[in-house]
């Protein structure tokens, strides 16, 4: 019984690992907050400073906690000249409701002490309709411009812009900084072409739950296949796609029927999808209004995966060109609670093409996973299994584990298992799972 018990255990922990949706449907009444968004872990704390004399030092391989009213803020990077790629990300994190406006958004450049900005270095991101968590980054190529491939001191300037009767008041700031090593000999100079564009063929096999995230560090892990989730008005769904290189993605986002408090209307906006690169830069995007019936989105398949699509000229071929994970974020306009039971999530649908065979990467002086530009077999795993990223983490820790238990003897084995059982149990109620 004692096996039977360990073994039944084991697969109910294994269900909530996988992201299985459960059901959290509310309650008649006023509608439960909704999450927000979670923070990478081990984020340090930083200042950034509206002029470059004081500007807070940030590194490769760390992520950040700021925030910022509209305006400027500045941070000091010191970089190598050894032909690598410096990105650096700021993530906008507005309040749920909060007042913008499609002018309202997050920029990011990369400039010399000399004031210039770095070539092609400057990304930025605005708002749709609603108040949702925004993504930009600017970037360092370190082997393109003679001025922004030396050695030394460098500045990344973010700028968040508010309209005049926009929310003015400080939000969260997320910083990722990310480090590409240089290219090695026969790496590509130029952009790729010929590639056909297009809608993809969506798969219409029976749907799968998974529960997305609630922004880039909890996104759930998703592959190709037709996935199923909930959401509610307001809400933004985060999910991640493990993208090799010679691989395209295609994927559309479906919104069923709601429950309706009133006929005939619509919301501008009431559903839309943003699909984001390794670096956190938005590679492509759309919305549509959503009547409460019935409602889909499509975006058309990316360019494969090519080190050379930086040189491109169009601005949706340019980030398709790192390997690594891509985060979708599919958001269901706040104006939809005015014509249907908030309370009530609505089902959404996901399906996504991933074709392409995975192809050999270009040559790099260092091993680019590192910076998270690179797909192994624990990211292929991760999507196979539905893994968030802190879940991954503590899966690898629980295999580790369980190696060191198999090794062992008998009775050390036992009491290593149920240490281990403990451990699991107190990170999943710590944790928490839902599908709000």
């Amino acid at each position: 019984m004692g096996r039977v018990r360990t073994t039944v255990w084991a697969a109910a922990l294994g269900m909530v690992a996988a992201g299985v949706p459960v059901a959290a449907h509310a309650e008649a009444g006023a509608p439960q907050p909704l999450p927000a968004y979670r923070p990478a872990d081990g984020a340090r704390k930083v200042e950034g400073k509206p002029s470059t004399a004081d500007a807070p030092l940030i590194e490769a391989g760390n992520t950040y906690e700021d925030t910022i009213g509209p305006g400027d803020r500045l941070y000091r990077l010191v970089l190598e000249q050894d032909g690598s790629n410096a990105y650096v990300s700021a993530v906008l994190r507005p309040p749920a409701g909060a007042k913008v406006s499609g002018s309202d958004g997050v920029e990011v450049e990369i400039m010399t002490t000399a004031g210039r900005s770095c070539p092609a270095s400057t990304g930025r991101a605005t708002f749709g309709y609603d108040a949702v968590p925004l993504a930009a980054a600017g970037v360092r190529r370190g082997a393109e411009d003679d001025d922004c491939a030396p050695a030394g001191v460098y500045y990344a300037k973010v700028t968040r812009t508010a309209a005049k009767g926009s929310d003015q008041s400080p939000w969260p700031l997320e910083l990722k900084v990310q480090r590409e090593p240089g290219r090695g000999p026969g790496a590509p100079t130029t952009a790729p072409s010929g590639w056909p564009t297009g809608a993809p063929s969506l798969p219409g096999t029976e749907a799968v739950g998974r529960a997305g995230g609630t922004g880039f560090n909890d996104a759930r892990a998703l592959g190709a296949g037709v996935w199923r989730d909930e959401m509610r008005p307001g809400q933004t769904r985060w999910y991640r796609v493990p993208l090799d290189w010679g691989q395209r993605l295609g994927l559309g986002a479906e919104l069923s029927a709601a429950k309706k408090t009133k006929d005939f209307t619509s919301a501008s906006g009431g559903l839309g999808v943003t699909l984001y690169n390794p670096y956190r830069s938005p590679v492509s995007g759309k919305d549509v209004s959503y009547d409460g019936v019935q409602a889909g989105v499509t975006l058309e398949k990316t360019p494969p995966v090519d080190y050379g699509n930086r040189f491109s000229g169009d601005r949706e071929t340019q980030p398709v060109s790192v390997a690594g994970w891509y985060y979708v974020a599919v958001t269901m306009g706040a104006k939809v609670a005015d014509f249907t039971e908030d309370a009530v999530p609505v089902p959404l649908t996901l399906r996504l093409e991933v074709t392409g065979t995975p192809a050999e990467g270009p040559a790099y002086k260092e091993d680019p996973a590192a910076g998270g530009f690179a797909v192994g077999a624990d990211d292929r795993t991760a999507a196979r299994e539905g893994l968030t990223a802190p879940e991954a983490a503590e899966a690898a820790g629980t295999r580790s584990l369980m190696r060191v238990v198999a090794g062992a003897g008998f009775g050390a084995g036992t009491l290593l298992l149920a240490v281990l059982g403990g451990w699991v149990v107190l990170g999943r109620r710590r944790r928490g799972v839902t599908s709000e």
